[in-house]
């Protein structure tokens, strides 16, 4: 299968920035979309950001104009830069992949989550 990793959480100011990583390793095929999704206590599950191979990306309106997404398809990692952060913003952010894998010698397609990472947004 295969495993993301998410880094760069932590507590921020707000105001401040943070710049989250994920990295998926495992015998990818292919890689047809990369996101970010996060889950405040209390609440659903919502998309932040996401960007395709194709480079197409799509933003949330809670974050529009205040996050960028972008990704380096040779090292299969997706990056969320997150600027001028607002305590609603905090949550767990969790990273998400689909693609296309090699199970032996065969392609399947795969759909998978990282473990999260915490952003706190706090003064």
């Amino acid at each position: 299968q295969v495993q993301l990793a998410e880094s760069g959480g932590g507590l921020v100011q707000p105001g401040g920035s943070l710049r989250l990583s994920c990295a998926a390793s495992g015998r990818i095929f292919s890689m047809n979309v990369m996101g970010w999704y996060r889950q405040a206590p209390g609440k659903q599950r919502e998309l932040g950001a996401s960007i395709t191979s194709g480079g197409s990306t799509n933003y949330a309106d809670s974050v529009k104009g205040r996050v960028a997404i972008s990704v380096d398809w040779g090292k299969n990692t997706v990056y969320l830069q997150m600027n001028s952060l607002k305590p609603e913003d905090t949550a767990v952010y969790l990273c998400n992949a689909e693609g296309t894998y090699w199970r032996s010698i065969y392609r399947n397609a795969f759909g998978s989550w990282g473990q999260g990472t915490q952003v706190t947004v706090s003064s």
